[in-house]
């Protein structure tokens, strides 16, 4: 463990990434650089950049990610339905009801985070919803009228905890049927649905032959291989500070992480979250308190897979110092860094060996 004394936030933004298509030459090896983005999955910005041979190559790739992110945000969304899909709302609108079948996808998602609570504390529980609701819904009404901002009763979130349990999550993976057996219990998947929904994207486009690309999704970041530019080993992913608004700007990074074929998650109070009487309220609710997590401002994951990436970084927010750095450290290939309420940051020796700041460039050792 290293302790580094910083006084900014962070988010992750990726170096080589325009948000705007564009295109690069690339002298001697065949491929060019290409990029292109959008708006309208996970209530995100998705970028994605790609090295390939031609425009209509990229397109492929483009075209492939855009329209896979599109459907399993449907999937994987718990506030709206969709004509022919029977998606995690309709899950939850049968609660106390009957098994709902869905798409393989959802199976998986959940038996994936089941998965994940067990070998982990628990704390990122997919089926908080019925606590969730409640802070979504005050959260929703602070941001409407910010004068009348106030806080969930705890009586009313300890009511609502007592429907939480993720054992009553019945999965029956031969039926491909989800149940919650109570009424009052809810499933709430974003602390790993963007995470998992980028890693199944990037291993489609793997498979489809593509070697080198970044996609970039809000705070969820996969590196596919390495720049094919013949210069670089390694992609550049950098640590914002979101105090400045210009994205992606070099003067604006904390600091750069070089690395390549894997995934990089932040979770953090800055990213959705509304104000009461000058206290600013984030959406990471801690299981225990049943308020805002305070162990941290931020965490940064860096592991092989975008959805463990996504579920380890709010693991790791919730849980308090010592037990954060020890799951960390029990885990294999799965460095991280904390930025500290009074901004010291805290990094594994994994995670330092990636820095700039520590030495660390753009070619492999």
């Amino acid at each position: 463990m290293t302790v580094i004394k910083k006084y900014f936030l962070i988010v992750l933004t990726v170096m080589a990434i325009m948000v705007v298509t564009g295109c690069n030459l690339l002298g001697g090896t065949g491929y060019k650089s290409y990029s292109d983005s959008f708006f309208d999955t996970f209530n995100t910005l998705v970028q994605f950049s790609a090295y390939t041979e031609s425009e209509e190559e990229f397109r492929l790739y483009f075209d492939h990610v855009q329209t896979r992110l599109q459907e399993l945000h449907r999937f994987y969304d718990i506030y709206n339905t969709y004509e022919g899909i029977n998606n995690v709302k309709a899950i939850n609108d049968q609660a106390g009801i009957a098994p709902v079948k869905v798409e393989q996808e959802i199976i998986d998602l959940i038996l994936f985070a089941k998965e994940w609570s067990e070998k982990t504390s628990g704390s990122t529980n997919i089926a908080l919803g019925p606590v969730l609701k409640f802070w979504h819904r005050y959260r929703e009404d602070g941001l409407f009228d910010p004068a009348s901002a106030t806080l969930p009763e705890l009586e009313e979130l300890r009511e609502a905890f007592r429907y939480t349990d993720l054992d009553q999550v019945l999965v029956d993976p031969e039926a491909g049927t989800v149940f919650l057996p109570d009424r009052r219990m809810n499933l709430d998947v974003g602390a790993v649905a963007k995470g998992y929904a980028v890693e199944l994207v990037a291993n489609e486009i793997r498979a489809m032959g593509l070697e080198s690309a970044i996609i970039s999704a809000g705070g969820n970041v996969s590196l596919i291989g390495k720049p094919l530019d013949g210069k670089r080993d390694l992609w550049g992913v950098g640590i914002q500070n979101p105090e400045q608004s210009i994205v992606g700007s070099s003067d604006n990074l904390l600091d750069v992480l070089y690395l390549s074929d894997s995934a990089v998650v932040s979770s953090g109070d800055y990213q959705r979250f509304y104000v009461v009487e000058d206290q600013v309220i984030h959406h990471i609710i801690d299981p225990v308190t049943l308020m805002p997590a305070t162990h941290y401002r931020a965490v940064t994951v860096v592991a092989a897979d975008s959805g463990v990436a996504d579920f380890l970084s709010t693991e790791l927010f919730l849980l308090p110092p010592e037990r954060s750095l020890q799951l960390t450290e029990s885990l294999n290939g799965v460095e991280a860094l904390w930025v500290m309420p009074d901004g010291t940051l805290v990094v594994t020796e994994g995670m330092k060996k990636l820095l700039r700041s520590e030495g660390a460039t753009n070619q492999e050792n």
